[in-house]
């Protein structure tokens, strides 16, 4: 624990990752991607004294332009304490929103796209811990009301004529050396998550010493007040993880040392670097519309969007409810068509002698027979992996047409559709889920973010696509499944009038 490890983290998770310029115009662009590089999430950092940081406990608010942690509150350190007991905890990290960041261009799916920032964030959260040794997991027994006290923007006062932030959710990060139960990704050892007694920690906060006020964005704004609407609709009571077990439970999902090696380990040979790798991801702009990727490197790719133990799956506390509808244009071994990726218990990741798994997938599967409406072909297209051929033939056009008529959809090696077990998921835990699908399909997409720089391409998020006529072309009626977000992979076409730095001036001098 110390503040060069904290550091370490929060520059290679929410971080800016490079500066580009053309002519006089110049921007940065950050570790996290975001809808329109207009980032809405804000992160918080509460921690007891740190070596290096502060002497007392303190909530921090993380500037990513400096790379700088803001005192926003110093609080008596044996309230942190008291409050942690015996739980392995290094820090909380809270996540917000400024919905008026995406709400002044792209109007009421401002509040879409600030759950999908928000999931990419909560993964790049995930894997930075990784690099110095810890966990980051989200706590679900916090209300958005407590995270809001905790990190103070619930403090009107400290917002007079500013934009206000929309409370997300925290994450605890932790020393990984306890080990999750093997139960489920979504039912972690309690030594582990168990978070502060959140009474006596906001407590303890609302009673220490307050400074700063946040600066305004806009003077004036455009109302979009249905933004407002469902943030409250949404709003989170928190949720208890006690109850019948879910489905992962079931389906025996083992640990660390219990899995078999992944098939389609196409990177082995590469000499990665994590910390390079998270600090190159970028957002595509086009494709070239020519170039392929292998058939291994494909499957390698959706193998790692399914869930298991170990970054970033273990960051959520629920059974995954996203499957991917995919539109295959190029990849070398693979016939174009229309695809689907049953993400379910993750049976690459499991030992053969869990026949509960199988069960599992043939569940979920049976779902989405039932909810996709067309005369599908269903035929699997790999022994491994729960990936079905729905129909063959040129997508392109199809592609494109859904994702709003963007060319990056039909132009790269292949693109997809996030379809969420939708009604099911707010029937089970309420309406704040509807937040949370939208934070698993962002988790998704950073996967695939890295996945593609992984493998030499590069990836990026369509938030704009038409919703009703995807659930058309799948043969979706209802809301047992809704589209939540898309995605594209492809070889990028790179702008050579760019000039580009790193991220911070430090970094430039090496």
């Amino acid at each position: 624990m110390s503040a060069e490890a904290i550091g370490d983290v929060l520059r290679h998770s929410l971080g800016l990752s490079a500066w580009k310029q053309y002519g006089e115009s110049r921007w940065s662009l950050r570790v996290n991607p975001s809808s329109g590089n207009l980032h809405p999430t804000e992160a918080y950092l509460v921690t007891g004294p740190v070596a290096g940081l502060a002497e007392t406990a303190a909530v921090y608010h993380y500037a990513p332009d400096r790379h700088a942690l803001e005192e926003r509150c110093a609080f008596d350190a044996a309230a942190w304490r008291w409050s942690v007991g015996e739980a392995p905890l290094v820090a909380l990290v809270a996540l917000t929103s400024i919905h008026w960041r995406e709400a002044w261009k792209y109007g009421e799916r401002a509040f879409r796209y600030c759950q999908h920032d928000l999931g990419h964030a909560i993964a790049a959260v995930r894997f930075a811990a990784a690099l110095v040794g810890w966990k980051a997991v989200m706590v679900p027994a916090w209300s958005h009301r407590e995270v809001a006290a905790l990190v103070g923007v619930d403090r009107d006062e400290d917002y007079v004529g500013a934009e206000h932030e929309e409370p997300a959710c925290v994450l605890a990060l932790a020393q990984s050396s306890v080990e999750s139960q093997p139960s489920a990704v979504g039912r972690r050892d309690a030594r582990l998550v168990d978070p502060p007694r959140a009474v006596l920690l906001v407590e303890a906060v609302r009673g220490g010493n307050w400074v700063g006020r946040a600066n305004q964005l806009s003077a004036e704004h455009v109302e979009w007040p249905i933004v407002d609407e469902v943030a409250r609709a949404t709003s989170d009571v928190g949720h208890a993880l006690e109850g019948a077990p879910t489905r992962q439970a079931r389906a025996g999902l083992k640990t660390r040392d219990d899995l078999k090696t992944l098939p389609y380990t196409v990177h082995a040979a590469r000499d990665l670097d994590a910390r390079a790798i998270l600090l190159q991801r970028r957002s595509a702009l086009a494709f070239d519309g020519r170039s392929s990727i292998g058939r291994q490197a494909f499957l390698a790719m959706l193998a790692r969007t399914l869930p298991g133990p170990g970054a970033p799956w273990d960051a959520l506390w629920w059974t995954p409810r996203i499957h991917l509808a995919l539109f295959v244009h190029r990849v070398d071994g693979v016939t174009p068509g229309l695809y689907v990726l049953v993400r379910g218990a993750g049976d690459v990741r499991l030992k053969a002698d869990a026949p509960d798994a199988d069960a599992t997938s043939d569940e979920m599967l049976e779902r989405l027979k039932m909810a996709f409406g067309r005369e599908f072909l269903w035929e699997r297209a790999d022994e491994r992996l729960p990936l079905y051929c729905l129909a063959r033939g040129d997508c392109r056009p199809t592609a494109r047409r859904l994702s709003c008529d963007q060319e990056i959809a039909s132009d790269g090696f292949f693109s997809l559709g996030m379809i969420a077990e939708f009604a099911a998921s707010l029937e089970e835990h309420g309406p704040s889920f509807y937040r949370h699908l939208y934070w698993e399909s962002g988790v998704v997409g950073q996967v695939l973010y890295l996945e593609a720089e992984a493998a030499g391409a590069r990836a990026t998020g369509i938030g704009c696509f038409y919703d009703d006529p995807v659930h058309e072309v799948l043969g979706v009626t209802g809301h047992a499944f809704q589209s939540l977000y898309h995605f594209t992979v492809g070889m990028p076409v790179e702008d050579s009038r760019l000039r580009a730095e790193p991220g911070y001036e430090w970094e430039r001098l090496k």
